[in-house]
């Protein structure tokens, strides 16, 4: 009795200090299980491989570089024969040809005048009125403005043609002499119409609203100050005030040539010294076209001459211009070239091939257990297909066949001296002709393997590779960028 007793007193502390033990070690146990599960991913994470890879984009080898532009153009400024105020009818910016109403001058702010149209001449003014509608872009609403204004020259050039107009037109020849003699080293000539006196174009051109101080400068008179945007200013001479006799009213551009100026640098002057033509992209509206290029020196500094012959009218406005100049004209596949590794493959006539279960392959050649010859099918993975320089076109031509191919294929796939044999023919052919490629390592499917590329261009980072390469890659594949670290096949994820 007395010794079930001791061991009953004894049982509850063992287990007490059994529990306490227990408990305490839970909390060490799991906290040793998480250091020893981050010891081990530190481990791996040090001693193992780290793979970069590399989304594969389309585009040129690097960005065309951008200049601000000077425009260098043909323009005269035209001045107001008398004081008044203005009706403008020429829409800024648009071609008028000679003769054309550029605006009207009368002693009131509201010119007096009725004329009447033929049929045909109201059929050109809707005309006029529906292609205007057609373009409508409400974004450029002041374009309404200068559509209006030139409705209203036209019908005024329509009056004029009419002798029996009720708006009797009258032009400033049949003014005494004096008169004619002071305007007549004007571009423009006037024609009154009731108490307003419309003033023509002497000359075909564009017609701009302001100026600038530019309007006097060629390429020989530009000046290094020229290029500074932070002191140029532009002056709107559209006004409904009154004008006074010899104020600026109009710019009138009169040739279709036209220049622009760019600066360049040592290394950007160097880099385009050879060319003669370069294409143009205008930031502007995206527009691109070709001019004559050359590199000329203002003030001791180098500056690129570009000269057009066209496109004026879409840039008339403006005298400082963006633009890129459009020298990396290669466009493929953009890859770095640590991606780029060599591989060699055994090459083989396409003739030898065969298929079989929608497998393309070749039979082997081999001998059975009692020594007979036998074949064998084995499926290979074509790398390339690249013509077979060695058999002339002309036969290719005369046989009416398929021009032949040569096919690359995995030297795993076969051992050097080992014979195929074409099951049409019974033609024998013994590998051992092996040739080089140039490709990456896609991992799309999260292992490596091959593709074949064909370098275009390339710089100190990247390569311009072709898009249509058999069995090449493809826009968005993920290729290795470090293929030094991976081997063909090396499952990466």
């Amino acid at each position: 009795m007395s010794d079930n007793h001791n061991k009953s007193k004894k049982m509850p502390g063992i287990l007490a200090q059994l529990r306490k033990v227990v408990g305490l070690n839970i909390g060490t146990i799991m906290f040793g299980i998480l250091f020893i599960y981050m010891a081990f991913s530190a481990i791996l994470y040090f001693t193992t491989t780290h793979i970069e890879s590399y989304q594969v984009t389309s585009g040129p080898l690097s960005r065309n570089e951008t200049y601000t532009g000077l425009a260098i153009r043909e323009e005269t400024i035209c001045q107001a024969p008398s004081s008044g105020y203005i009706t403008y009818y020429a829409r800024e910016g648009s071609k008028i040809n000679a003769s054309g109403a550029v605006y009207g001058l009368s002693s009131t702010k509201t010119a007096s005048s009725t004329a009447s149209l033929t049929p045909e001449e109201l059929s050109k003014v809707r005309s006029d009125m529906m292609s205007f509608s057609k373009g409508f872009n409400s974004s450029k609403f002041n374009s309404t403005y200068s559509f209006k204004y030139e409705l209203k020259g036209n019908i005024l050039q329509y009056a004029e043609s009419e002798n029996g107009s009720s708006a009797p037109l009258t032009s400033d020849e049949n003014e005494d002499e004096t008169d004619s003699n002071d305007t007549s080293d004007s571009t423009s000539e006037n024609i009154y119409t009731g108490n307003q006196s419309i003033c023509q174009a002497q000359s075909d051109g564009i017609i701009l609203y302001s100026t600038d101080n530019y309007e006097g400068k060629t390429v020989n008179t530009v000046t290094a100050e020229d290029f500074d945007q932070n002191s140029y200013h532009e002056t709107d001479l559209k006004t409904s005030d009154s004008v006074q006799a010899g104020d600026d009213v109009y710019t009138i551009i009169t040739d279709e040539r036209w220049s622009l100026l760019i600066p360049l640098s040592e290394k950007q002057a160097e880099k385009l010294k050879d060319r003669s033509t370069i294409r143009v992209k205008f930031l502007k509206d995206d527009m691109t076209q070709t001019g004559d290029f050359s590199i000329i020196t203002i003030d001791g500094e180098k500056y690129g001459q570009i000269d057009f012959n066209k496109g004026l009218i879409r840039y008339a406005s403006d005298r400082f211009l963006d633009i890129e100049l459009v020298t990396n004209t290669v466009v493929g596949l953009k890859v770095p070239l640590t991606s780029i590794v060599t591989k060699d493959f055994y090459v083989v006539p396409s003739r030898m091939a065969t298929t079989q279960n929608n497998e393309t392959g070749f039979m082997l050649a081999g001998k059975s257990k009692s020594g007979k010859t036998s074949t064998t099918f084995q499926a290979v993975i074509i790398y390339a297909s690249i013509e077979d320089t060695s058999v002339s076109k002309l036969a290719v031509e005369t046989s009416g066949q398929e021009t032949p191919k040569i096919y690359y294929i995995d030297k795993s796939a076969f051992k050097e001296g080992d014979a195929i044999i074409n099951p049409d023919t019974g033609e024998k052919y013994v590998i051992g002709e092996t040739d080089t490629l140039e490709g990456v390592y896609c991992i799309n499917k999260g292992y490596a393997v091959f593709r074949r590329i064909e370098i275009l261009d390339h710089n100190e980072e990247y390569a311009i590779v072709s898009k249509n390469t058999l069995y090449g890659l493809s826009r968005y594949d993920h290729i290795v960028r470090n293929a030094d670290k991976v081997k063909e096949e090396d499952i990466l994820y």
